[in-house]
């Protein structure tokens, strides 16, 4: 088995950060691990400000371009999961793929596990705000 990589370092606003941690709460008791998995990366994460700082990395709202290791070249908006929407793009943030990218910037990769249990690797190539973020 290959070593774990280490995780990149986030960053995720204050708002963000508070909105999440609510999201993981109420997750807590209907999806454990899910709701773990976004507890650790809120846990390891440097919290910024929404302004100028918080502006290049992934937000709720936040469109972004990634690619991941199985060739892949997405373009997806990250947003709560009541508007989550796969045929248009948006990737609800309570999801395995969507707790792997909130907190990267531009040229960072991620290793997460899939609801299928297979691994994969992204990298995220642009981050825009989106409205709100």
């Amino acid at each position: 088995m290959a070593p774990a990589r280490r995780k990149p370092a986030i960053a995720i606003t204050r708002p963000d950060h508070e909105t999440l941690t609510r999201l993981a709460d109420s997750y807590a008791s209907r999806n454990s691990g899910l709701a773990e998995e976004l507890y650790t990366e809120l846990d390891r994460a440097r919290i910024v400000a929404a302004g100028p700082a918080g502006r290049n990395i992934v937000r709720i709202g936040s469109s972004l371009r990634f690619t991941t290791d199985a060739g892949e070249d997405r373009t997806v908006t990250l947003v709560l999961p009541g508007e989550a929407d796969i045929a248009a793009g948006k990737v609800s943030v309570m999801t395995p793929i969507g707790i792997a990218l909130i907190g990267l910037s531009s040229g960072q990769s991620m290793d997460w596990t899939a609801r299928d249990g297979r691994s994969h690797k992204l990298t995220v190539i642009s981050v825009e705000a989106g409205e709100g973020a």
